[in-house]
């Protein structure tokens, strides 16, 4: 079966070292002899001191630049240093980037929140809906007491793993002291990442307030959400000692709850998180006041939301638009994350984005995956424990005025109104792939890029200026950096495969992939360091105005 590895939004992830030290045992995924967060306090910050401007080409673009420089921009840049100076705790970028997101008042549906589709079990038996679902929460559990209890291995970016990724080096560094360990990675080409997002992956939600929502955090809490046909469910997951709750229970708990025959809610509860933010924000107060408080504290504290679709995936086109937004009935797309386990077992995370990024949510992910299929908790075979489920697992019931049951209403029109808007088609190119690429020394993702302006080009009749996000991670609270993958190199290698490739030679359209290539690495690595390009092609002139932002170094090093 071919892969299904989607990532749709997801800003640009940061490569990273191997996923663990070892194999843990039944409480923990690894248990890494350097503490989870032993580089965080020594991390560098993100410096907006560098200059400001350095424009070149195009005259007429240099002059507006330079006036930009001396004049606005000099002015915008000299609050940005002083305001740089009074956080020295954090990154200048963190509080606007977290209000960019919260006071969106736009639905987080298609807009904002994203999804990760995972491959299936590779043994087939294990994809069976109450195994891999099991399996799965078992291993979510797994990742989050060994990232609370300090023993996940740190998030480390290793440009030489044979010397930074070894048991002798992780025996040195453990003892270099917090405040110097970046400074230790750093000697071996080892460059730790940002983790201050971790944290925020278990117990929380976004809370919809007029004009600015809130992150909520509540770590004490030991119970999961479960979603099934729009009802609600909670069971423990956590004893009171903080241990792992029985994969034998958990299974029969999940197994209960998919022997419900209740049928989907009149007026299902979830539309409401897919609303207009105010909306949501003033809806939940009378929900609140009408006496679903206790309940709506349950959902915003779960571990996290699993949902349990009733049916199988068909092809990639129904696994987007099921992964991505569902029928609304059956996601709590407020949550920090949905684990989403459909009837054939195909499984997907989706995540609400302003608590944070891909770096923290790919980590997750690729865990879980690694765990559930290496060393799964339960297997076809495994008989669910014999307790009472039907004591363990309370179903929330919510009470709806008729206000309450036309807001409903007025949510589920909307988003079935929206998602008729959205069109998703796939074409999977099977002659070739990332590792035939690089074998041709080329950048799978640098040849991605080239394709959308060939393909705008082919569609539109002109090469446009695109948007490619990459993490900041390797800074304290880095959040992402714009990559502008146009230039006058995909210009230039667009238009001579698209419009006239009879006139080129097949070495000549190689260099130009080479050059397009080259130049696609060189603007990931600035943007990896704060440095963003700022422009577009010219498409009458064939110029490129490049001012270079120069947010940051990490050191001269990387820069060079």
């Amino acid at each position: 079966m071919a892969p299904r590895l989607l990532l749709l939004q997801l800003p640009g992830v940061v490569p990273c070292r191997s996923l663990s030290t070892g194999p843990g045992s039944g409480e923990y995924l690894q248990r890494s002899i350097v503490p989870t967060m032993h580089y965080q306090d020594s991390l560098p910050r993100i410096d907006p001191s560098p200059p400001l401007l350095t424009p070149f080409l195009i005259p007429l673009w240099m002059i507006c630049c330079k006036s930009f420089e001396s004049g606005t921009g000099k002015e915008l840049h000299e609050l940005l240093v002083a305001q740089d100076k009074k956080n020295k705790h954090t990154s200048y970028i963190s509080g606007p980037w977290f209000d960019m997101y919260l006071t969106a008042r736009d639905s987080v549906v298609l807009n904002f929140n994203p999804f990760m589709a995972f491959n299936p079990d590779p043994k087939p038996e294990y994809n069976d809906q109450l195994t891999r679902a099991t399996n799965m929460t078992v291993s979510a559990i797994r990742f989050l007491k060994t990232l609370r209890d300090g023993l996940l291995e740190p998030e480390v970016f290793h440009l030489n793993p044979a010397k930074s990724d070894t048991d002798a080096f992780k025996r040195v560094i453990r003892y270099v002291p917090s405040f110097l360990s970046w400074y230790g990675a750093y000697l071996v080409n080892a460059y730790p990442l940002d983790m201050s997002q971790y944290f925020r992956l278990f117990n929380s939600t976004r809370l919809p307030k007029p004009g600015r929502d809130e992150l909520f955090t509540d770590a004490k809490a030991r119970h999961l959400l479960v979603l099934r046909r729009g009802h609600f469910y909670i069971f423990d997951v956590l004893d009171q000692d903080g241990n792992i709750v029985s994969p034998s229970e958990i299974q029969a708990h999940l197994r209960y709850i998919l022997t419900d025959s209740s049928p989907v809610p009149e007026f299902p509860l979830a539309y409401l998180t897919s609303e207009n933010r105010d909306v949501w924000a003033e809806v939940r107060q009378k929900l609140v006041h009408g006496g679903n408080g206790q309940t709506l504290e349950k959902v915003d504290s779960a571990v996290f939301c699993l949902c349990l679709d009733d049916f199988p995936i068909k092809d990639l086109v129904h696994l987007s638009h099921t992964m991505l937004h569902g029928d609304g009935t059956n996601r709590w797309f407020d949550k920090s994350f949905n684990l989403i386990v459909a009837k054939d077992g195909t499984a997907a995370v989706h995540f609400e984005h302003a608590w944070g990024d891909g770096v923290a949510v790919l980590r997750f992910f690729n865990e879980v995956f690694k765990d559930s299929t290496e060393t799964p908790a339960v297997t076809p075979q495994s008989r669910p424990a014999g307790t009472d489920s039907s004591a363990a697992v309370q179903k929330l019931r919510f009470e709806l005025s008729d206000a309450l049951k036309s807001a409903i209403a007025a949510a589920k029109d909307k988003f079935e109104a929206t998602m008729r808007t959205l069109a998703i088609d796939c074409f999977q190119f099977q002659r070739g792939g990332k590792e035939f690429l690089k074998k041709q020394k080329l950048s799978p993702d640098a040849v991605a890029q080239l394709a959308f302006q060939m393909a705008f080009l082919r569609q539109y009749g002109q090469t446009v200026a695109t948007y490619e996000s990459c993490s900041t991670a390797a800074f304290k609270h880095g959040r992402t950096e714009t990559i502008r993958p146009a230039s006058v190199f995909t210009k230039r290698c667009s238009e001579a495969f698209v419009r006239e490739p009879s006139r080129h030679s097949a070495s000549s359209l190689q260099h130009m992939l080479a050059e397009c290539s080259k130049y696609h690495g060189q603007l990931t690595k600035e943007a990896a360091m704060g440095e963003a390009r700022v422009g577009g092609v010219d498409t009458l002139g064939g110029g490129v105005l490049r001012a270079r932002v120069r947010l940051s170094r990490i050191a001269p090093t990387l820069d060079s």
